[in-house]
């Protein structure tokens, strides 16, 4: 709308400045004689005002009616001022020039800051759009070995999509048939492609690779991850941070201010005895130069760029008081299991007798495991997958209820059981290897052994795995000079036992749901301020409470309600992201308030006329630029937080 008003408004602009007495004068030309030509400026600058300043108008009314007068206010006054004075020049009743040209001129330029403004804004704000675009319309349902094109909006939960090579995933679903890498990238901020095999969950949005999948629709629609990722993109984009609120107060504050200004100006100069159409332009200038456009435009950009930034790197910002009280943070409480651990068992450490590997060990006790229902045994299982180890399938699978299993690998007999299938076979361990399950006791761990004719072969230690980025995070927020802490309803000696690992200084073990919010406010009243990092169910409490609550989105479940930021990855090392993220933020925030507000420190004196002794004197249009060009140079400087490396 500002574009097609400025081409058109920009067109009739230039006869009214050629044909304007003033504007002869000043140059020194004589413009053609026409006949009518003394009619150009009041038929086309009143065809300018109405049509290109309708917006500014039509905007001051909506201010005035919700009793927050601001920029149209200001702009809408500045160019009814010029005006009703030209058509009163116009019409005898005053002995002055007439303002065509400075309307004319005026409102073209306004227009055409205001179409730069939008486009920033448009670009900045384009998170929404980003993601939309993601969503193919249309999908490939294999009905009955029959494939057919469809609208993604016909599909339903249940029904079977074919998903090309290259293609992307146009619903939530399960993998049925089929194996491929995918680009989650700009759902979950994961630059690596993700293996997805049969069973696997994919995400609606992210692109496949070089394999053919069949996917089981689980979500369609508003029921999608990325629906849920773009309801907190658009969330974060309406809430208001401290700074949005003083920023808007500021604006308000600067309508006053204008106003007040054109009114002492307009009294100064009539005091003085300056003409009437000087003392008009004066105050016309004064009320276009100090629009609060740049104090208005300087947060609400960088929040949109801010909130884009997190969304690409899988940081959901639900509200933004929430990113911009991290880079306050001074110390961050993570919840134990499932975030600084996978939740899930796994041999985190292991010894071996003489004779046999520790590769060899894990593959003879994946195997034995491989058909149990064990917690434990699945963990084993699952270890010796991710360190790539295959194991044979085992004969004559055998549960030994309270101790373990045994199976055949090979021909030979084994058995996997805890100290007391250890016992019971009355089998022999080396010293090392009971050193090993005695220190694995001591600190919360499960101790297995693997036995064969009676004699212990390896033992393991299984537990809740600690994650492999839980380390880096923790460094990271070091670092920052961030103090980490453990909340775990675990047992102290297993809490311990991660901290150490992790170099964590402060633990709070056994500590029960409930009770968790009491060891965040029992920090804060030490004058800290807390971030806590937990998965949004048990640690509600403690994430409402704490400063910032950080919710684990754990992968596609994103509309997690109890914090103010959601990782859609289940990934700590977002944790100093954020932080990063709330500084640069902040930074720019301040740098843009703090030009907006100075540069109508300079301005609104300058509009006035203080330096016209001197000769210095800017014209309504001037004017216009200077303020289009704050404006701009606030809009591209919070493009400069597109640059911040998280």
């Amino acid at each position: 709308m500002f574009r097609q008003r400025f081409w058109l408004c920009l067109v009739l602009t230039l006869p009214v400045v050629v044909w304007a007495e003033h504007v002869q004068m000043l140059l020194g030309y004589e413009a053609p004689a026409i006949v009518g030509s003394a009619w150009i400026g009041p038929v086309l600058g009143s065809v300018i005002f109405f049509y290109g300043g309708w917006a500014f108008l039509k905007g001051a009314a909506y201010e005035l009616r919700d009793r927050l007068p601001g920029m149209m206010t200001l702009i809408s006054l500045a160019i009814t001022v010029a005006f009703l004075f030209s058509w009163a020049v116009q019409a005898g009743l005053l002995d002055a020039f007439p303002l065509w040209w400075e309307l004319a001129t005026l409102v073209t330029i306004m227009l055409l800051g205001h179409w730069i403004e939008m486009k920033s804004v448009t670009q900045a704000q384009g998170a929404l759009q980003e993601l939309a675009e993601l969503l193919p319309d249309e999908a490939t349902r294999v009905v009955e070995g029959n494939e057919e094109r469809v609208a993604v909006a016909e599909l339903k939960k249940g029904e079977l999509v074919l998903v090309r090579p290259g293609e992307s995933v146009p619903v939530d679903g399960v993998v049925r048939k089929g194996t491929s890498d995918l680009d989650e990238a700009m759902i979950t901020g994961e630059s690596r492609p993700v293996r997805k095999e049969e069973g696997d969950e994919v995400i609606a949005g992210t692109i496949n690779g070089e394999g053919a999948l069949r996917v089981e629709v689980t979500g369609t629609g508003e029921d999608t991850a990325l629906s849920g990722i773009m309801r907190l993109v658009a969330e974060a984009q309406a809430s208001k941070s401290r700074s949005q609120h003083l920023a808007d107060r500021a604006a308000q504050m600067l309508t006053g201010v204008a106003i007040l200004a054109a009114v002492i100006t307009l009294a100064a100069w009539q005091f003085v005895g300056a003409p009437i159409d000087f003392t008009v332009v004066r105050v016309v200038t004064v009320l276009v130069i100090a629009c609060p456009h740049a104090l208005g435009l300087a947060v609400p950009l960088v929040v949109a760029i801010s909130t884009t930034l997190g969304a690409r790197a899988g940081l959901l910002v639900r509200d933004r008081r929430g990113l911009e009280e991290a880079r306050l943070l001074d110390t961050v409480v993570f919840d134990k299991t499932g975030t600084l651990t996978l939740g899930q068992h796994r041999v985190v450490d292991l010894e071996v007798a003489d004779g046999i590997t520790e590769a060899e060990a894990l593959r003879i006790a994946a195997g034995v495991e491989a058909e149990s229902e064990h917690p434990i045994a699945r963990g084993i299982t699952a270890s010796a997958r991710e360190r790539g180890i295959a194991f044979p399938p085992a004969d004559g699978f055998h549960a030994i209820p309270g101790q373990g299993a045994s199976a055949t690998i090979d021909g030979i007999d084994y058995r996997v059981g805890g100290p007391t299938l250890l016992k019971t076979e009355r089998a022999w361990a080396a010293e090392r290897l009971r050193q090993q399950a005695d220190a694995a006791a001591n600190r919360g761990q499960a101790a297995i052994y693997l036995l064969r004719d009676g004699e212990a072969l390896a033992v393991f230690v299984v537990a809740d795995a600690i994650r492999r980025e839980s380390r880096e995070a923790v460094r990271a927020l070091h670092e920052r000079g961030i103090e980490v802490a453990m909340l775990t309803g675990d047992a102290r000696a297993v809490a311990d036992a991660v901290a150490a690992e992790l170099g964590i200084e402060t633990v709070f073990a056994e500590v029960l749901p409930d009770d968790k919010a009491a060891k965040i406010q029992q920090l804060q009243r030490q004058g800290k301020r807390v971030a806590m990092v937990g998965d949004g169910v048990n640690d509600a409490p403690a994430l409402a409470i704490a400063d910032i609550g950080i919710a684990i989105g754990a992968g596609t479940d994103v509309a997690v309600e109890a914090g103010h930021i959601v990782l859609v990855r289940s990934d700590p090392r977002d944790i100093p992201r954020i932080v990063t993220l709330s500084r640069a933020t902040y930074r720019k925030m301040l740098q843009n308030l703090w030009w907006a507000a100075g540069y109508n420190i300079v301005a609104i004196p300058l509009a006035a006329g203080v330096l016209a002794a001197w000769g210095i004197l800017l014209a309504p249009a001037l004017g216009a630029v200077l303020m289009s060009v704050s404006t701009v140079i606030v809009a591209i400087n919070a493009q400069l937080l597109k640059r911040a490396r998280l």
